[in-house]
């Protein structure tokens, strides 16, 4: 963040911004559950006599009104959030080529062109997605939980305690696929693929020779090559992932499962049963969070890689 900041001047308040509305969307979009929870209270506890649940459209109305301004407050942080990532987007841009023009021609015939177009478009572009996406769903994800905990608790703790074992499962998963191993891995993968990018313009720069000459893509051996090695890292970095990202999404989407199989052992209670169906809705909100989480740490490892690229030019 300090390097991304350092592009971003006095924008990098709108950034802070974003974070804190987003945190504060977050808390608010959980209010509408415990509304529709409450609806389901009134009905439970009024049958088989329906009138007498008097506040179901008061309580729905409510639901409604937090959702609308949840998401009215996180429009507002992706406006911050946006204008702040364009400028430093912007600002990156501009210092890379200024300083490129600097730089002697041999420069350009030693990296390539493709290697050095792909470091200032595409580089800068992820720093983008990263500050005006990731980062306000990173704080919103992170304010999340905070409110699960004092929701989860509040009601039913052991249910509460349950309902959260598939989420430290699901932690311990997502360090696998975002630890220094998998950081080595995207690493080699953007080479590869940075790589494959300046092959493939010296190539196209190539074409009327190869023409005139009757050649195949196979005369270029370098940008053969360059094909092939970023197949090698691309099917080892999916296959890396297969198996983690098959259990982290079977677990975190089955909390509700396991609340379900518990319920068997309880009492079955109205008050418990009351506090399993508001355990129920909540739980995909814990999915959503967790997989807001997942991207945000897979793509700061894009970021950090990207720039150590723009570093390297620098």
């Amino acid at each position: 963040m300090q390097k991304l900041f350092a592009h971003a001047g006095n924008y990098k308040y709108l950034t802070i911004a974003s974070w804190i509305l987003s945190a504060v969307s977050a808390l608010i979009a959980l209010l509408p559950f415990y509304d529709i929870w409450r609806i389901m209270q009134e009905v439970v506890l009024a049958a088989p006599d329906y009138s007498k649940a008097q506040n179901l459209s008061g309580l729905g109305w409510s639901a409604v009104g937090f959702a609308l301004l949840s998401m009215i407050i996180y429009i507002c942080a992706l406006l911050c959030s946006h204008i702040a990532a364009f400028h430093v987007q912007a600002n990156m841009r501009s210092t890379l080529m200024r300083h490129i023009l600097t730089l002697p021609m041999g420069f350009m015939d030693s990296e390539g062109s493709g290697k050095i177009r792909k470091i200032v478009n595409e580089s800068t572009a992820a720093t983008e997605t990263y500050l005006a996406h990731q980062m306000p769903d990173k704080a919103g994800a992170m304010a999340t939980p905070v409110g699960l905990l004092v929701l989860l608790v509040a009601f039913d703790w052991k249910l509460g305690l349950l309902s959260l074992v598939p989420v430290v499962l699901a932690f311990l998963i997502m360090g696998a696929m975002t630890g220094q191993r998998m950081k080595d891995k995207m690493t080699e993968y953007q080479n590869a693929l940075e790589e494959m990018s300046s092959e493939a313009v010296e190539y196209v720069r190539g074409i009327p020779v190869v023409k005139t000459f009757g050649q195949s893509v196979f005369s270029f051996k370098r940008f053969q090559t360059s094909i092939k090695n970023y197949e090698k890292w691309t099917i080892s970095y999916t296959k890396d992932l297969r198996m983690p990202m098959v259990l982290y999404t079977t677990i975190i989407n089955a909390v509700f499962s396991v609340l379900i199989a518990t319920a068997f052992f309880f009492t079955a209670s109205d008050a418990y049963l009351l506090n399993l169906l508001f355990y129920i809705i909540i739980t995909p909100i814990i999915t959503v969070t967790l997989n807001k989480i997942m991207f945000a740490s897979e793509n700061q490892m894009i970021v950090a890689d990207a720039l150590e690229r723009i570093d390297g030019i620098l």
